[in-house]
């Protein structure tokens, strides 16, 4: 197995923008070669060993590839983005757009991540210790989908927009989310342990598990009776109806108020 230990050497103000790190970028490279490795810093390039100390050990295939990133990456973006295997443990907080289309692999991130983590991933999973920001497993302005595959787990709690746009895979956050959760929704799974508010609006397609209390229901839900998954019965709901949606909703506390 080929390791490849970056550690941060300064905190750093400065937006790092660190696409080029990622299994399919470093496996079966030698130490000289990762640390020459490109990442832009601000408006210019630079190697990455002006910023990281660059430790590797072993060399293997991009499938036998693990980087671990140690130090608060909370101002560094895109790790991850596009792998396709191999895996990736960050050490620390991380900035927006980590496993962005990611194909396969693993990220776990022992720390919370900013918006837009997993955002169009294809494949893989990324299991978050921590809070996420905005629009996890999202898409972007102007997508049609943004998940289409794969898992993200998140340990904590996410802000509003979770799986907007989400066209396949699995979410599963063992928090809280924020407002409008599943919105334009064609697909996939998304289970919230936690509580919720408006969850699934204009969702065509896809099922939405809510074991928590949700805040205001949309009334383009049908009540369709009640549903049992895993030995908890659930309120089902089918929508939204104001886009003939076909979406399952799956409710344990509904409240309105």
């Amino acid at each position: 197995m080929q390791v490849v230990t970056l550690s941060l050497k300064a905190q750093n103000k400065i937006p790092i923008v660190a696409d080029t790190v990622s299994p399919d970028n470093f496996a079966g490279k030698a130490e000289d070669e990762i640390k020459a490795v490109q990442v832009w810093y601000g408006n210019m390039q630079c190697p990455l060993s002006e910023l990281f100390n660059v430790k590797v050990e072993g060399k293997d295939s991009v499938e036998n590839t693990k980087i671990v990133i140690n130090g608060d990456a909370s101002r560094v973006k895109r790790i991850g983005q596009g792998m396709s295997t191999g895996e990736i443990e960050i050490n620390g907080n991380v900035d927006m757009h980590c496993g962005s289309n990611m194909k396969g692999g693993k990220i776990t991130v022992n720390g919370d991540a900013d918006s837009w983590l997993g955002c169009e991933m294809k494949g893989g999973e990324i299991v978050l210790n921590g809070n996420g920001g905005y629009y996890v497993g999202g898409g972007y302005r102007g997508e049609a989908c943004g998940m289409k595959g794969g898992k993200i787990t998140v340990n904590g709690n996410v802000r509003d927009f979770l799986g907007e746009h989400m066209c396949g895979g699995e979410i599963h956050v063992m928090g809280n989310a924020g407002l409008l959760p599943a919105i334009l929704n064609n697909g996939g799974t998304i289970i919230i342990e936690g509580s919720t508010e408006m969850p699934a609006s204009e969702m065509k397609k896809g099922t939405v598990i809510i074991r928590g209390k949700v805040k205001d229901l949309l009334p383009s839900y049908v009540e369709e009776g009640t549903e049992e998954v895993d030995g908890v019965l659930y309120q089902r709901f089918a929508g939204d109806v104001n886009v003939s949606g076909k979406g399952v909703l799956l409710m344990k506390q509904y409240e309105s108020y």
